[in-house]
């Protein structure tokens, strides 16, 4: 998402860089580009006129275009624009000072609820507390059900009635639950609609008195564009909402919703779903997203990531032999791993520096299950000499290789220059030559 967005402004700024001074002319086309990416990107029209203005306001004057580094200037300034633009700060989940913790979750049909309450549970699990999962949603079929199955993969209880009821009563039933197995956190999902009519909000304004939540959690999808964000703001006009979370944020969508839903409904965004597991579930920190639009990357966010994911004593094993220059294909294979169990390899990319240019470089898209299995296939037909010193593959080890994996020895060929380009891109990142320096970030 928002990858033709951050290739348009990257484009804009790097036409304006390029240039030893700036006039007044180049300013105005450069904030012309602005406007019309920002709002081809499905932003709302009056969050990107008063975006420009802003703009204008910090980079307007003498100062900037006698400067020797105008081009920056005004990244800075636009940088600085979308951080607050998108909230300023992180906003964590709001904690209960007496009892659970209780979290409605709410917003339209299909938008990723269900899944959602499930992914909140299972942060919750993570930070020590035990939560509840509660279904109240009797619309959709199987709704409950879905909710049961999602519980057990993660080890979450469930509360569900086999017997349609209206959801207030579901949820005072499911607090005494809650109370009954001492559970520190309860996340109740509520059913959906195309449009909030009368009807459903007092339902949602009548759950959320019996339950007194403490967060309401406005669900918003990436897909659906400006009109999440006008569904949003009724919702928070019913329930009184105290957070956003945008979902299918990795999708293939404009990514206007993200850039719009804090301006116009004043509620933070708290969390981002950027996958299909359970796991991916990304807390919002608005300078760290700027920074991939403006394609800085977000070394911190991925640094994190691979903590939780791998741990962080083998990261930083993986980081010593790196930069030591051991990095061979049996540790391209552990990464490729690993790397898959951490979400799309495009929005890994997207949080190191330049990741336009290293997705060209590594020739990567945003691929799916084929490509784990494909390189894997690969590297396991090699013998283990062959993974440990890749330079001794020629022309015959490459057919024979080949044939053992089912592929071609182009294919062959793609990934030694893949492992060859990753190889340059960990000793850079790990030695505090490029990407933030990983290596610092690791403690290294």
């Amino acid at each position: 998402m928002l990858e033709t967005l951050s290739e348009r402004l990257q484009a804009t700024f790097g036409r304006l860089g390029s240039r030893g001074r700036i006039t007044e002319d180049d300013l105005d086309t450069a904030l012309r580009e602005v406007r019309i990416a920002l709002l081809e990107a499905d932003v709302n029209f009056r969050v990107v006129r008063d975006f420009v203005a802003h703009v204008r306001e910090r980079t307007s004057g003498a100062e900037l275009l006698q400067s020797i580094t105008p081009g920056q200037q005004v990244i800075g300034a636009v940088n600085d624009e979308l951080v607050e633009l998108l909230g300023g700060g992180n906003e964590p989940l709001l904690r209960a000072q007496r009892g659970p913790t209780k979290i409605l979750i709410c917003g339209v049909q299909g938008s990723g609820k269900t899944t959602l309450a499930a992914r909140l549970a299972l942060h919750l699990q993570k930070d020590g507390l035990q939560p509840l999962l509660v279904a109240t949603d009797f619309q959709r079929a199987a709704a409950s059900e879905q909710l049961r199955v999602l519980g057990e993969q993660i080890g979450v209880p469930v509360y569900a009635e086999e017997t349609e009821a209206p959801a207030p009563e579901i949820g005072k039933r499911a607090l005494a639950e809650a109370k009954r197995r001492g559970a520190s956190a309860v996340v109740v999902d509520t059913r959906g609609a195309v449009a909030l009519d009368d009807e459903f909000a007092d339902e949602l304004t009548d759950l959320a008195d019996e339950i007194d939540p403490t967060e309401v959690l406005i669900v918003v999808d990436a897909m659906t564009g400006q009109e999440a964000v006008t569904l949003a703001r009724d919702f928070d006009d019913a329930v009184e909402g105290t957070g956003i979370v945008v979902t299918k944020v990795d999708s293939d969508t404009r990514g206007g919703a993200v850039l719009s839903v804090r301006q116009v409904t004043g509620l933070p965004i708290k969390f981002l779903t950027t996958g299909e597991r359970l796991e991916a579930l990304e807390a919002f920190h608005p300078d760290r997203f700027a920074s991939r639009i403006l394609g800085m990357g977000d070394v911190v966010s991925l640094v994190e990531k691979a903590k939780e994911t791998i741990g962080e004593r083998d990261a930083k094993e993986v980081a010593r032999r790196m930069q030591r220059g051991e990095f061979d294909l049996e540790d391209f294979l552990t990464q490729l791993q690993q790397m898959q169990q951490m979400g799309p390899i495009s929005g890994l990319l997207d949080m190191l520096p330049g990741a336009g240019q290293m997705k060209q470089q590594l020739a990567i898209p945003d691929v799916g299950e084929d490509f784990w299995k494909h390189n894997e296939a690969i590297i396991l037909s090699m013998t283990p000499s062959e993974r440990r010193h890749p330079e001794i593959i020629d022309g015959s080890r490459r057919r024979r290789i080949a044939a053992g994996s089912g592929k071609q020895p182009a294919d062959v060929n793609r990934l030694l220059n893949q492992y060859r380009e990753a190889k340059k891109l960990m000793v850079a990142m790990t030695s505090g030559k490029g990407a933030g320096g990983l290596g610092r970030l690791l403690g290294l």
